[in-house]
């Protein structure tokens, strides 16, 4: 059976395609909107783990009313969301069996509620999976120390293909640098460069 993982090239999503790898015939798939080559960090990261790779577009309107959101609340959360579930829509159209994203329990976001997976499911007639939905941040964090080789850093340093780069260069496009550190909270990103 076939299965399209939306992969931004960290270790949650690096993750879930190994623990789907057994079951699937796996396409790591990254979403973006051409706004930044940021993708190609993804196709790296896949290759890297021997994995197949392809991008899906995305609508420019989207990003545009994920920043304007993001702008209105001051934090991202709200947008990112957005972006995500625009994400597993475009996802959900390619001629695979089953869906799949590296959204882990105590993420906040983005998440899928069960409401949003069967609905999915059935307007797509596909199967949405969350292999990580049962572990915490601990549990991740040990069996992405033991399987892979991560980069971990500030944001805005390490290599990344997750949507946030390219909203991060719409905000500033629209609203000016000093938007982007109002909104974006100082944190960490992982980036995944092989297996152990």
């Amino acid at each position: 059976m076939e299965l399209a993982l939306l992969y931004s090239g960290g270790k949650d999503s690096s993750l879930a395609a190994l623990l789907l790898d057994e079951f699937y015939d796996i396409r790591l798939v990254t979403a973006h909107f051409g706004v930044t080559d940021d993708w190609q960090h993804a196709r790296d990261a896949a290759d890297a783990l021997g994995f197949p790779f392809e991008t899906v577009g995305l609508d420019d309107s989207v990003a545009d009313e994920a920043v304007e959101q993001m702008v209105d609340d001051g934090f991202p959360r709200n947008g990112i969301q957005q972006v995500h579930d625009h994400a597993l829509e475009q996802v959900a159209d390619l001629a695979v069996d089953a869906i799949a994203d590296g959204s882990r329990r105590d993420d906040r976001v983005p998440t899928v509620s069960r409401a949003a997976a069967q609905s999915l499911e059935d307007r797509h007639s596909v199967d949405y999976i969350a292999p990580l939905s049962g572990f915490g941040r601990h549990a991740v964090d040990d069996l992405v120390a033991a399987n892979f080789e991560v980069e971990t850093g500030p944001s805005e340093s390490v290599p990344k293909a997750d949507y946030e780069g390219e909203l991060r260069a719409v905000l500033a496009d629209r609203h000016g640098e000093d938007a982007v550190d109002d909104v974006f909270p100082e944190h960490d990103q992982t980036y995944v460069h092989g297996r152990r």
